[in-house]
């Protein structure tokens, strides 16, 4: 047994005084901005039930970030919450240029050229922030404007790598708005020299996670996970899912990253609209059937940012996700830059803990089931069939341990309906954890016996208030102790004052 278990128990504080996030399955990732970027506000998220604080890497400094990450470490140091940050970078983003007047109308049939050289947009040329644009199109590629709102058809590629394209739906043609080529192979990289100098500052500063945008091959995530491992840097990978290109590559793109992002915004534009949803249905499915957690975002509550509350289509929307099982869902400009950034928050948890009250089933054996073709079948089997005890014996808790992180994913793919608790002694893991679907880390590091160290994980849970006597524990642990194999045991104990000689 610890000699010392108190030292786990050093942020405790009352739970009334902020939202238990062990009681909420589904996370929330809150994006911080200008409307959120503070103590007082942050902390106000996190009691609301914010697991996970997005940082864009679109907007802002490297000081504003700096400041952020500061703010959330000092939470997790203070606070019984373990938070994590997804640094989000922008990717190879194309937007058209200044234009003159900031802004002029366009209309059907009007012809318009794009150019690599940079200048005031005008009727004569617009600037495109796409150097080869002229080499990738080809006549009659279309190409969107400001999320799909303006529509252009490429004529013909001049001779001076100019492009002339004619406006097919016309409107305000604005600065800066982005630029998607949903019929073109673009062969910028993923990762843009803006990306690798934010990069160099997300590894010195420990982040949780990094979103790689606009992923289109399995390749894009493995350059980024070298540029990690040559860092040392214990930061996971999110693939953001936003280009047709990823979707012929999904199966591949899963595998190889920690995590997956379902942008919807991008995704939305680049394919027919009516496509997404099932889309959507699909990658959860796919995540979850290989323990990889997923995020479902964009314009979740978009309406709440003006508004106090929001529209019925996003509740179902929110809900929705919830049903088939996404490990978290994401506000964006809702908190970056809405009014009522604490209140989007509190409406999502509520939405989130209705749904999950009233309906939630995950038991869908042909998705959850282990795969035998998986080289870590075994221990998949063992914490498939924990999840099933601690259902059949209606546990009231369900532990798992890991270094490595994959058994916590693990048991969260197989969405158990006793609550999740995962012991590491890595501590980068235990915030990590926190986007994996009803999952709460906590930091553990002794190494005496497989029983202590049972006895010790229902111990600190009967101090934090999650276990009383004459519940049923279900543990998965590896033996022996020392060689950290895969997962390897289950055990199941009902909590007693003599659970220390029970586990003998």
């Amino acid at each position: 047994m610890s000699k010392n278990i108190k030292k786990y128990l050093h942020r405790e504080m009352d739970n009334k005084a902020g939202f238990d996030h062990s009681l909420k399955r589904t996370k929330i990732v809150a994006t911080i901005g200008p409307s959120c970027d503070n103590y007082e506000a942050m902390v106000e998220l996190v009691k609301s039930g914010a697991n996970v604080f997005r940082l864009n890497f679109s907007h802002g400094t490297h000081e504003d970030k700096g400041r952020i990450i500061d703010i959330v470490k000092k939470i997790n140091d203070t606070l019984p919450y373990n938070i994590a940050i997804i640094a989000d970078l922008q990717g190879p983003k194309l937007r058209v240029g200044e234009i003159e007047n900031n802004a002029m109308q366009v209309v059907p049939g009007e012809k318009l050229v794009f150019t690599n050289n940079k200048c005031i947009g005008t009727r004569e040329k617009i600037y495109v922030s796409y150097p080869d644009l002229h080499k990738d199109v080809v006549p009659g590629n279309i190409i969107l404007i400001d999320d799909g709102k303006l529509e252009v058809r490429v004529v013909r590629v001049l001779p001076d790598n100019d492009v002339e394209v004619e406006v097919v739906m016309g409107g305000v043609l604005s600065s800066k708005k982005g630029v998607n080529l949903p019929d073109t192979k673009i062969s910028l990289p993923a990762l843009t020299k803006k990306d690798l100098e934010d990069l160099n500052f997300i590894i010195s500063r420990k982040v949780d996670w990094i979103a790689l945008s606009f992923v289109r091959r399995v390749e894009d995530i493995l350059q980024l996970k070298d540029i990690l491992q040559k860092n040392n840097c214990k930061s996971k990978v999110i693939a953001k899912i936003e280009k047709p290109e990823a979707l012929e590559n999904i199966r591949e793109i899963i595998l190889e990253s920690d995590g997956i992002m379902i942008a919807r915004g991008d995704l939305g534009v680049e394919l027919p609209v009516e496509k997404v949803p099932l889309i959507q249905k699909d990658i959860i499915r796919k995540c979850m059937h290989r323990a990889k957690p997923v995020i479902v975002a964009t314009q979740m509550m978009e309406s709440m940012m003006e508004r106090i509350k929001p529209n019925r289509s996003e509740i179902t929307d929110v809900a929705n996700a919830v049903l088939e099982g996404a490990d978290a869902v994401m506000l964006s400009g809702e908190t970056a830059m809405g009014h009522h950034p604490t209140l989007v928050v509190q409406t999502m948890t509520k939405i989130i803990m209705e749904i999950e009250k009233t309906s939630y089933d995950y038991n869908r054996e042909e998705i959850l089931s282990p795969q035998p073709h998986s080289p870590s079948f075994l221990s998949d089997a063992i914490c498939y069939s924990a999840c099933k005890l601690a259902q059949d014996l209606r546990a009231d808790a369900l532990i798992g341990m890991t270094q490595s992180g994959y058994t916590g994913f693990m048991l969260s793919s197989y969405r158990p309906k006793s609550p999740l608790y995962v012991f590491s002694k890595e501590k980068s893991l235990i915030n990590q954890l926190s986007l994996s679907w009803g999952t709460r880390g906590f930091f553990y590091d002794e190494e005496e016996s497989l029983d202590a160290i049972f006895f010790d994980q229902i111990n600190i849970l009967r101090e934090r208030g999650y276990l009383k006597l004459g519940d049923v524990v279900v543990n998965t642990g590896s033996t022996p102790v020392n060689q950290h194999l895969p997962t390897n045991v289950v055990k199941v104990t009902k909590v007693s004052e003599n659970i220390e000689e029970d586990l003998q």
